[in-house]
């Protein structure tokens, strides 16, 4: 799990640092982040266009997105083109390390070609080919809930690291602000409705993520994702990964984000506005329940 503030980038807590900081694993549907920004931004897909992804369904962006329609995001990579797919990814983080001076973390992978099954739907619908890092998820996610700011993630580890802090641009991505926005309406469809209800603790509260479930056949492992943040004064994003066998799944990973966002509700942490918590070690008093892993 890793916590950021997106308005910053400041890595509030890893756990398993080891698990977070290697070289990533296969993104599973979160990768539609990536396809819908991209359709969206090359006008490939309006955001209330309807495609028809079975004999009796179809789906607009946002209703796809909260369900995780395979078949529409396969359609949207089609549409793309395997150079444009790459190119976003790349623009938004992928590929390359998230943090700024972060001990011990390794870049995630960019395909270098379609997959040799399944091809573009596979990659765009799947993440089928990628390599993705938690901390390069919850940089992405930091860019869609600050409006379009790709920052340095950086982890203060002590008092006078936190009290010196300062955010640092990586770089400002090229996106149109609707496409920022069409995509939000999904995420938040997730929770309300869709594959990530789990993480639905308090209907007013704003989460709003994406989940991811495959299989990682280069490690052999069941993969469950969700990636999110809880919009309001103080944003924060929550990104958790899981690995294990098929009990593993996105669903399963936004329940877990839903607990770590309640146990920040009780805390009054996302109503503080002037003054944060009492902080240690560079890591609010709010997230000792969860332990770091070297």
């Amino acid at each position: 799990m890793v916590a950021v503030d997106s308005t910053t980038g400041r890595v509030l807590t890893v756990v398993n640092q080891k698990r977070a900081l290697q070289s990533g694993f296969t993104p599973c549907a979160t990768i539609k982040l990536v396809t819908s920004l991209a359709a969206l931004n090359e006008h490939v897909v309006g955001s209330t266009e309807f495609i028809r992804t079975g004999r009796y369904a179809s789906h607009t962006l946002s209703t796809a997105l909260a369900r995780s329609d395979n078949p529409y995001f396969a359609t949207l990579g089609n549409r793309l083109g395997f150079e444009r797919v790459t190119r976003y990814a790349q623009m938004l983080g992928l590929g390359e390390r998230a943090g700024l001076d972060i001990e011990g973390e390794q870049p995630g992978v960019i395909p270098s070609t379609p997959p040799k099954w399944g091809g573009l739907g596979i990659m765009t619908s799947f993440g089928e080919g990628f390599q993705v890092t938690p901390l390069e998820l919850a940089a992405l996610i930091s860019a869609i809930s600050n409006g379009g700011t790709l920052y340095y993630l950086q982890y203060p580890k002590s008092q006078a690291d936190v009290d010196s802090f300062t955010p640092k641009v990586k770089r400002t991505l090229e996106l149109e602000a609707s496409g920022l926005a069409d995509i939000k309406p999904g995420m938040r469809g997730a929770v309300d409705y869709g594959t990530a209800r789990r993480a639905n603790y308090d209907p007013a509260e704003r989460i709003l993520g994406k989940t991811g479930t495959c299989t990682d056949f280069r490690v052999s492992t069941h993969m469950g994702w969700f990636g999110s943040y809880l919009d309001g004064p103080r944003p924060v994003v929550v990104v958790v990964m899981l690995t294990g066998t098929k009990t593993v799944n996105g669903p399963v990973a936004s329940g877990i984000a839903g607990a770590v966002y309640k146990k920040l509700a009780e805390q009054a942490w996302f109503v503080a506005s002037a003054a944060h918590p009492k902080e240690k070690d560079g890591m609010p008093d709010l997230v000792t329940s969860y332990p770091r892993q070297q």
